[in-house]
């Protein structure tokens, strides 16, 4: 498997941590770098379990796998450790000596501004604490005497591992249409989020990677203000069984069918080698639960048909249902 890494395709709530958690647990990942920030939740169904991770990587559900937040990210103290104690990681978990912290001030002026009410922000105080590291002006892990313990160089262990020839899986966040450079600006995230921000947030150089697997749910959501084509009243968007809420704050999700070009531009901008697809079986609920290929309905297998032409890249997982393990699995077929 090498390097991977795992970005999402349109507005964030693609299934990311639910393609992760399988990676961890069926590829043994070795070491996982999350970057972004705490205004994402993955969420992850695990052993009877719910876990919406905001910090946490989605790899914890593997339990020999080291779990490291990378240098760009930023850290909300109180929720990280909240998510270490949720999950019993605190003996594998590492931290960027200079990963920058959200600090309380951050989150009041995320709140109080109405550009980014208007927009639709978070409110945890990302954009802020970004603005702050842009002015070189930030508190770093390395300040905090409440994160000492976890402090490390993940670019030296993440590279040393990849020289090593273990498995390192690169945790994106959000979803490219958010990205501050290349989304539906200004209705975006205070980041780039492709995958080539990912591997500069982790401190891995692009040569380093062996795979870019982009996510995309079978159906589009987002959440807060912008642009979305197609987008479905909330009625019909309940009646096609769309409808979703937030899984970190609980907002509500717009919704809109599947949009093949905005696929392949997300696919050619991100680099990707595979695509994933989740929730195929809210679209076609007979694959449910399914795990083999030759179970699908030939309309969702020309579903699967219609994606792969669109973003030139193989679809090699399909999400069939909310568990780690609802997937089916293509890759080497």
């Amino acid at each position: 498997m090498g390097c991977t890494v795992v970005v999402g395709g349109f507005w964030g709530d693609e299934g990311k941590g639910k393609i992760i958690s399988y990676l961890a647990l069926k590829d043994k990942i070795d070491v996982c770098v999350r970057t972004g920030s705490v205004n994402a939740a993955h969420t992850i169904y695990y052993d009877g379990k719910r876990y919406a991770l905001h910090m946490v990587p989605s790899t914890f559900v593997y339990d020999k796998c080291r779990l490291l937040i990378g240098a760009g990210a930023n850290i909300h103290i109180p929720q990280l450790l909240k998510e270490i104690r949720e999950t019993n990681v605190e003996s594998r978990i590492g931290v960027d000596k200079q990963t920058s912290i959200i600090e309380p001030n951050h989150s009041a002026t995320d709140k109080s501004d109405t550009h980014s009410r208007r927009i639709g922000t978070t409110g945890w105080g990302v954009g802020p604490a970004i603005q702050e590291r842009a002015k070189r002006t930030a508190k770093l892990a390395n300040d905090i005497p409440d994160l000492k313990r976890f402090l490390t160089d993940v670019a030296e262990e993440a590279n040393a591992a990849i020289d090593t020839k273990k498995t390192v899986l690169l945790e994106g966040t959000q979803g490219l249409m958010l990205s501050l450079f290349h989304g539906s600006y200004p209705y975006v995230t205070s980041r780039d989020t492709s995958a080539a921000a990912v591997c500069s947030e982790a401190g891995v150089g692009p040569s380093n990677v062996d795979t870019v697997l982009v996510v995309c749910k079978a159906f589009i959501t987002r959440v807060g203000s912008g642009n979305l084509p197609g987008e479905l009243s909330k009625e019909d968007a309940i009646r096609q069984g769309w409808f979703e809420t937030a899984s970190g704050t609980g907002r509500e999700r717009r919704s809109a069918p599947f949009n093949f070009e905005l696929a392949r531009k997300v696919t050619k901008i991100n680099g990707a080698t595979e695509v994933a697809v989740t929730k195929l079986d809210i679209l076609y609920p007979n694959s449910k639960e399914a795990t083999v290929y030759n179970e699908l309905s030939q309309e969702a297998k020309k579903f699967i048909e219609q994606v792969e032409k669109a973003t030139g890249a193989p679809v090699t997982l399909i999400g069939t249902g909310p568990g780690a393990l609802d997937i089916i699995d293509r890759r080497g077929s």
